[in-house]
């Protein structure tokens, strides 16, 4: 059945050249970048707060210093590799097949695997500025500083990354939405379609060919035209 299922996503992407991605956690999570949702036992003997409380913009304000440590142990996974997923999109790219990468994810794979046009929802690690003279710093700077991480100019740095309370840059959710509701193929993986104003994407698809591919069902299968279950690894290794 899952065969038969690839073949027909096989069949979509061959015949078109104009195809949206447009994925969450996980497609990172294949790479061994936790999923701070699905917090594990250790977890909690570290930290006093759920994980949405801390990268949120109200503790990062109140609580740096506790900020910055969830942040580096949990966020900044440096060493994590693209994935079979993140090759065959940069391949679909440069075969001229896929338009344009929409993620939730905030690693920088997608980039790293040789994707060009990655509109990142939620920000970037990658990227960190000083608040009061906006220089650059790199993850590596984050990670090896101590406590709150600071500029030269004495100013603190902090990650560009959405925290929650804060909003989505508008200028990258109407490029979305205008790959979206252009696309003619719109393939959704490694998310559960739950996370607003993300989710609210999928609705700007005008086509019939909506793809979703992800370990578990999701609240919009029963608006696909193709559910593929299972790891988009694996899957989009096949293809």
């Amino acid at each position: 059945m899952q065969e038969e299922k690839i073949l027909q996503l096989k069949e979509l992407v061959d015949h078109s050249d104009n195809i949206v991605f447009f994925g969450g956690a996980g497609v990172s999570t294949e790479s061994g970048i936790p999923d701070f949702r699905s917090t594990d036992g250790l977890y909690h003997q570290q930290y006093d707060y759920p994980p949405e409380t801390i990268l949120s913009h109200t503790f990062y304000r109140r609580k740096p210093e506790e900020f910055f440590r969830f942040y580096r142990n949990k966020m900044l996974v440096l060493d994590a590799k693209p994935n079979a997923a993140h090759r065959k999109l940069a391949q679909w790219e440069q075969e001229g097949r896929l338009k344009a990468v929409i993620t939730q994810n905030i690693d920088g794979l997608h980039q790293a695997a040789g994707s060009k046009k990655v509109l990142e929802l939620h920000g970037s690690v990658l990227r960190n500025y000083c608040e009061r003279c906006h220089r650059f710093y790199d993850a590596r700077y984050i990670l090896e500083s101590k406590g709150v991480p600071h500029c030269e100019c004495g100013g603190p740095i902090k990650p560009d990354v959405v925290l929650y309370e804060e909003g989505l840059d508008m200028g990258i959710m109407q490029e979305a939405i205008s790959f979206i509701s252009q696309a003619d193929v719109l393939i959704i993986g490694g998310t559960s379609l739950v996370v607003y104003p993300a989710a609210g994407l999928i609705d700007y698809y005008r086509g019939h060919k909506l793809v979703l591919v992800n370990k578990t069902p999701t609240p919009r299968d029963n608006m696909a035209d193709l559910v593929v279950p299972g790891s988009i690894g694996e899957i989009f290794a096949a293809l």
